[in-house]
C-alpha cells in the first residue's frame, strides 16, 4: 500500500466515524465511538510513521468491537464500514 492510499483510508476512517458525531446513538456505543473518532482525528491530521499509523489504527479497531449496536441504523452502517477500512489498512501489514 502507497502512503497515499494509506492517508486516503485514514481520512475515510475517520470521516465514517466523525459522520455519528451528530446522530442519535446509545450512550455506551457513543463512548467508544468518540474515543474511536479521536483518535482517527489525530491519525488523518498528522503526518505519522507507518508502524504508529498501524498501531493506531488497532487502538481503533479495538474500540469499535466494544460497539454491538448504536440504536440508529445509519451509525451501526457507519460503524460497520470504519471496521472495514480500518481491516484494510491493518491487512497490508
Amino acid at each position: 500500500m502507497t502512503e497515499s492510499d494509506r492517508d486516503s483510508l485514514v481520512a475515510e476512517l475517520h470521516a465514517h466515524l466523525a459522520a455519528t458525531a451528530e446522530l442519535p446513538i446509545d450512550r455506551d456505543a457513543n463512548r467508544w465511538i468518540g474515543e474511536a473518532e479521536a483518535v482517527a482525528a489525530d491519525l488523518a491530521a498528522n503526518d505519522l510513521s507507518p508502524a504508529t499509523v498501524e498501531e493506531r489504527v488497532g487502538h481503533v479497531r479495538d474500540l469499535l468491537e466494544e460497539v454491538d449496536q448504536t440504536d440508529d441504523p445509519e451509525a451501526d452502517e457507519r460503524v460497520a464500514s470504519a471496521r472495514e477500512t480500518a481491516a484494510r489498512i491493518l491487512e497490508d501489514r
